[in-house]
C-alpha cells in the first residue's frame, strides 16, 4: 500500500500478518519528522514481517526500513515482540544514520579574522 507523506512516499509491505490502522499513523508521523535533517528522501519502504513460529518469542515481529531517492541509500532493521516496538528500534537506527550523514555534510571551514580581506582599503 502506498501513502504520501509531506515530501516522501511511504510503501507498506507486510508478510504473514495484518496491520492496524493506528500503526500506519504512527509510522507516517515518525517518518515525516525525519525531514528535520534536510536530507532528500523521496521514498521509504516499510516491510513488516510476522514470524508465526512461537519459538521466536520476543523477536517474532521484524520491521525493516529502506530509503530511496537522490539522498543516501539507508537501511535499518528492528526486531521486537510487537510491530510498534520493532518499528521504534528501526527508526532509531535510521535516525542515527541520517544524523551521521547530516553532520558530515556540514561545512566546518572557518576563517580567522586575520585571514580575511579588509573591505574599503
Amino acid at each position: 500500500m502506498y501513502e504520501r507523506g509531506s515530501s516522501m512516499e511511504i510503501v507498506f509491505h507486510t508478510r504473514n500478518g495484518e496491520l492496524a490502522e493506528d500503526f500506519r499513523g504512527i509510522v507516517k508521523e515518525k517518518l515525516i519528522s525525519l525531514d528535520r535533517f534536510s536530507i532528500t528522501i523521496e521514498g521509504i519502504k516499510v516491510e513488516i514481517i510476522h514470524e508465526p513460529n512461537p519459538r521466536f518469542g520476543k523477536s517474532s515481529h521484524s520491521v525493516s526500513l529502506t530509503t530511496n531517492g537522490s539522498g543516501p541509500f539507508l537501511r535499518a532493521e528492528g526486531q521486537a515482540f510487537n510491530d510498534v516496538a520493532a518499528f521504534d528500534l528501526a527508526v532509531n537506527s535510521l535516525e542515527l544514520q541520517l544524523r551521521k550523514h547530516h553532520e558530515r555534510a556540514k561545512d566546518y571551514a572557518r576563517e580567522s579574522l586575520r585571514q580575511k580581506d579588509v573591505v574599503g582599503e
